[in-house]
């Protein structure tokens, strides 16, 4: 059974991805504070297989080579203050993502509103079509 959970990521060849503007304006935007870079490098490694590796081998080697004595209360402090600062990783990423969102629907109201003044602006457009097309009309139908 071939996996075809990606498949609908894959691009034919020769066709080219074009990122959205608005997130790349608010990427760089967020790139400029050096706090938000140490963030997402944080946030970016917490969210990974080699933070689960690195965490399975140093809980063995804690646990293996008795570094402590069970209940492990210094172990347990130390996962515990890590647990709160991934969880403010977390937070960190959701604000992150909260804000790519809010720029796509930036940038989508700002489309929307274009959109409608062209509308508008075709449906004056039809209507003096409209008006000119009843003139000639009426014109030819009066001089006949």
């Amino acid at each position: 059974m071939r996996n075809t959970s990606r498949a609908h990521l894959e691009r034919p060849p020769g066709v080219r991805f074009e990122p959205n503007p608005a997130l790349v304006r608010q990427a760089e935007l967020r790139a400029q504070n050096i706090q938000n870079r140490i963030a997402d490098r944080i946030t970016a490694f917490a969210g990974s297989m080699w933070f689960v590796y690195i965490h399975i081998a140093w809980f063995g080697c804690w646990i293996g080579f008795g570094v402590e004595k069970y209940p492990y209360g210094l172990l347990t402090m130390i996962v515990s203050l890590e647990a709160i600062f991934l969880s403010t990783f977390v937070m960190i990423s959701q604000n992150r993502a909260d804000a790519k969102r809010q720029a796509i629907a930036d940038e989508q109201w700002r489309t929307v509103k274009e959109e409608d003044s062209q509308n508008e602006e075709l449906l004056e457009l039809s209507r003096e079509i409209l008006d000119l097309t009843r003139a000639i009309h009426a014109d030819k139908t009066g001089s006949a």
